[in-house]
This record gives C-alpha cells, sequence and structure tokens, in this order.
C-alpha cells in the first residue's frame, strides 16, 4: 500500500472518528452537527483542521469562580428579589417592569442578574463621544480603573488611551487591562511595557500555549466594558481603535451605541469584570476590596440588568431574554445588528411576532467586514421580508449596534449580535433596561438611522443576481457555525 493509500485512509478514519464524536458525544443541536458533517465529509483534510480550530465545545465547564463573591452580598439580594416576586411582594417603580415580571425572574434565578433601579445612563452613538466621555472620567479616576475589551489596537486611539493609563498608573491608581487574545491579535504585548512599569496590569484572555498560533477561534471574549472608581461603567459595542472613530477609509463612519451608567448596575459590571480578570490572571487575582464596590447614593431611576452568557453557561441567556422581549411584543420592534443570523428559535419568535402584527423593524450594515455573514445574513432577511418585515440598509458607513427596543418601553444594548456566534460561542454582556425615556430615545437614534438608509424591498430582494442567491445558499448552510 503507497505512502498516499495510508494518508487517505488515516484521514477517513479520523473524519469518522470526529463525526462520531459531534454526533454522539458532543450532543450539539442538530443545525450545527449536520453543519459539521458536511464540512468533514466534502473537505477531510481541512474539514479536521478547521474543526481543531472552531468545534470544541465549552459547555458546562466552570471558568469563572470568584471566593470572594458572598462578601457583597450579592447572593442574599438576588434571593430576596426572587422570593418577593414569586409572593407578589417586590416593588416595581415602572409599569414596563411590571409587564416585564417573567423575563425579570427570569434573569434573576438563571443568570444572577441583579435588578438594580437606581440608575442613571447616556447614551453614546458616536465613537469620539464616547471616548471623549471615556477619557475624561479616566482622567478623574482616584482609586481603580478596570478596563476590558475584544479588540485593542495599537493605533493612535489605543496609544492615547495606554499613555492615559499609564500617567493614571503613575499617580497610585490601580489600573487593569484586560483583551482577548484573538480579538486584539495584532497588538503586541510591548506596547503595555510602559503602562507594565507604572504599575498597571495587563491580563490576556484565551491566550495561546503555542507562539503565533491561536486554536481558539471560538469562545471569545466579545466583552466591552469599562470600571471607574466602582461608580462609573461604560458597556456597549465601541472597541478601541481607529476605526471606531470612523478614520477607517474602508467602513467610513462607525455607528455603534454604547452605555455610561451610574448607579448600582456597575456593581453588575464590576463583578463581571473581576470573574474574567481572575479566569485569564494566573498571579495576580482581584480579591474582595470595598474600594472595588463603594457605598453609592444615586437617585437615578432607570431599572437595568446586567445579563452576561457564554459558552460555558448551560442556558443561552441573552438569547432567551431576546426571545422574551420578541414574544412579548404587541406593538413594534426595532432592531439593529451588524449580523443577523437567527437560530431557529429567534426566527421562528419573529415570523409569529410579524405575523401577529407586530410592525418590525430591522437595520442591517450596506457592506460586509464578514462575507459569509453578510450573505448569510441577507438570507434570512430575505425570509422577513416576505412576511412583512421592515428592513433598512445603513448608508452612512458601517452599523455595529447590538440593539433592541420592544413597545417604546424596553431595551437591550450590549454586545451580543443576533448570530449563533454570540448566543452560543462567545462571551457576552448586554443591558436589559425597563425604562420608557430609553426606548424612546433610541428609538429617535433609530429614525435618525433611517434618514441615512435605504429601504429593502422583498421585490427587490427577489431581483438578487443568481451568483448571490448562491453565495446566500452556501452561507446559510454554514450559518450555524459561523
Amino acid at each position: 500500500m503507497s505512502v498516499l493509500s495510508i494518508f487517505i485512509s488515516a484521514i477517513f478514519i479520523l473524519n469518522i472518528i470526529l463525526a462520531v464524536a459531534v454526533v454522539f458525544l458532543e450532543r450539539r443541536d442538530p443545525s450545527s452537527t449536520w453543519a459539521w458533517l458536511l464540512v468533514l465529509f466534502f473537505i477531510p483534510l481541512l474539514g479536521f483542521i478547521l474543526y481543531l480550530i472552531f468545534g470544541q465545545n465549552l459547555k458546562g465547564k466552570k471558568l469563572f469562580v470568584w471566593g470572594d463573591l458572598k462578601k457583597i452580598g450579592l447572593d442574599n439580594l438576588i434571593k430576596d428579589q426572587i422570593r418577593h416576586i414569586e409572593d407578589g411582594k417586590y416593588e416595581m417603580a415602572t409599569e414596563e417592569m411590571k409587564n416585564h415580571r417573567d423575563l425579570i425572574y427570569f434573569f434573576l434565578s438563571n443568570n444572577n442578574a441583579l435588578l438594580t433601579q437606581d440608575n442613571e445612563l447616556d447614551i453614546f452613538i458616536d465613537g469620539k463621544e464616547k471616548f471623549k466621555a471615556l477619557f475624561k472620567d479616566i482622567e478623574n479616576a482616584k482609586s481603580h480603573i478596570h478596563l476590558q475589551y475584544y479588540i485593542f489596537r495599537d493605533d493612535e486611539l489605543g496609544k492615547k488611551l495606554i499613555d492615559l493609563l499609564t500617567k493614571k498608573a503613575k499617580e497610585g491608581v490601580e489600573v487593569r487591562v484586560l483583551y482577548d487574545e484573538m480579538g486584539s491579535r495584532r497588538i503586541k504585548k510591548r506596547s503595555f511595557n510602559k503602562l507594565k512599569q507604572a504599575g498597571g496590569e495587563v491580563e490576556v484572555f484565551f491566550p495561546s500555549k503555542i507562539p503565533l498560533v491561536n486554536l481558539r477561534m471560538n469562545f471569545r471574549n466579545h466583552r466591552k466594558l469599562v470600571i471607574i472608581d466602582g461608580k462609573i461603567a461604560y458597556l456597549g459595542g465601541f472597541n478601541v481603535g481607529d476605526e471606531y472613530l470612523g478614520l477607517d477609509k474602508k467602513f467610513g463612519y462607525w455607528r455603534d451605541t454604547h452605555l455610561r451608567l451610574q448607579g448600582h448596575a456597575v456593581f453588575a459590571t464590576q463583578i463581571r469584570f473581576i470573574l474574567d480578570w481572575n479566569q485569564a490572571s494566573s498571579r495576580n487575582d482581584i480579591y474582595y476590596d470595598k474600594k472595588y464596590f463603594p457605598d453609592i447614593n444615586h437617585n437615578g431611576k432607570v431599572p437595568i440588568q446586567i445579563v452576561t452568557s457564554g459558552p460555558d453557561s448551560e442556558w443561552e441567556q441573552i438569547k432567551y431574554g431576546y426571545i422574551k422581549m420578541i414574544a412579548s411584543a404587541k406593538k413594534s420592534i426595532y432592531i439593529q445588528t451588524p449580523y443577523f443570523i437567527p437560530d431557529a428559535s429567534i426566527l421562528d419568535a419573529m415570523r409569529i411576532a410579524i405575523l401577529s402584527g407586530v410592525d418590525v423593524k430591522i437595520m442591517i450594515p450596506n457592506k460586509p467586514d464578514h462575507m459569509f455573514v453578510y450573505w448569510a445574513t441577507m438570507s434570512y432577511i430575505g425570509e422577513l421580508l416576505k412576511i412583512g418585515a421592515k428592513v433598512y440598509i445603513y448608508d452612512n458607513g458601517f452599523i455595529h449596534a447590538k440593539m433592541m427596543v420592544v413597545d417604546e418601553n424596553t431595551v437591550s444594548v450590549g454586545t451580543a449580535n443576533i448570530d449563533v456566534r454570540s448566543f452560543k460561542l462567545n462571551f457576552e454582556v448586554n443591558a436589559f433596561i425597563y425604562h420608557v425615556p430609553t426606548a424612546k430615545q433610541l428609538i429617535e437614534v433609530f429614525n435618525e438611522d433611517i434618514k441615512m438608509s435605504r429601504r429593502l424591498t422583498y421585490y427587490q430582494y427577489l431581483r438578487r443576481p443568481l451568483k448571490i442567491r448562491f453565495k446566500e445558499s452556501i452561507s446559510r448552510l454554514l450559518s450555524p457555525i459561523l
């Protein structure tokens, strides 16, 4: 038997073993199982490599542990809220909270997402305004700065941020920076040398064990969080890079949505950062200190739950939150997302809403940053256009916002896209907000964005060229693993 024959036989046997593992051992959902089987059998060698990079499973693994969590007293607060909601004795300040009692209860019981009602928030839709405010808050920091981004560029904005953090570290402020190695793969560790020399700490999420090669394409930390002095938090879609200021010629103006929070919702973001930091840290874990959870006497009126999800979770909490919001809609749903690759449950919820007379508006970009994802998005958009969804193509640059507003009273803003990657494969964080003025403000923003968009009709969609239909079909088949 020739060497080539032995090699082919070995690949064939490996493919069979891997296929058995996918079907019987990992117990994936049927759509992703079939997608991986197609990849394995139609492109044997490459399919095997792709599975090693993309196909690993983390579900059920306990990655985030913080022994000091009980010292905050959060567990007792959550138990009290759950008990009072069950007894009907929990005082909900707004009508929209009462209408979404089941959603609030779900996040409490399945995600430990404490409901806080004393919050104030600012909404940023422009990168220059967001970073102007962030830099000002960092400049005023007295105790600590905890900063976490999926993408951290070593460009003008990145250097400016590192210089400011270095300055604060020299002043004696605790500075911690956590970034995702895959998302921030272009930045060099030496970029943080001055910050480290000044006393700042830097950690990398899921770093490669092999130099220059990272087999964890999935399971990336997609969260973007900044916590300053335990009193101010930032959360949303903007990463750190010049393109987020609209300086990239390919994308042009970058349209995103980001929140600045004050109130006890900041504590939830602080806990999330600490959990992520301690998972990434090998020797510099954060231990409980009162300064990270200072006394807050804030008189804001915005009820918020900070919800997280990831591939280690038993449930897809943010996706379930989206489904509950969509299912509860009586009048309207506004969605902005750069990627629209819903699984069957989200797609069915949206179909039911549209067919029930709910006014569904979806806004997506006019250009791809990931080609297969873009064509898969268009295939799903076509299905909803057919039954009455209103779809807008944003033409003023690139829209990266992850926003949903239901019935002009309930909002979700965060890092999770409407796609399988955000639901199952990445670590995400969203703020679920039960507040009419915030909902109306984001609807106004949506309506302003419509002025810089074009509406895509079903008639226009049907007239797309044959080669586009082919791209959509291939991308649709691969969508469970994109």
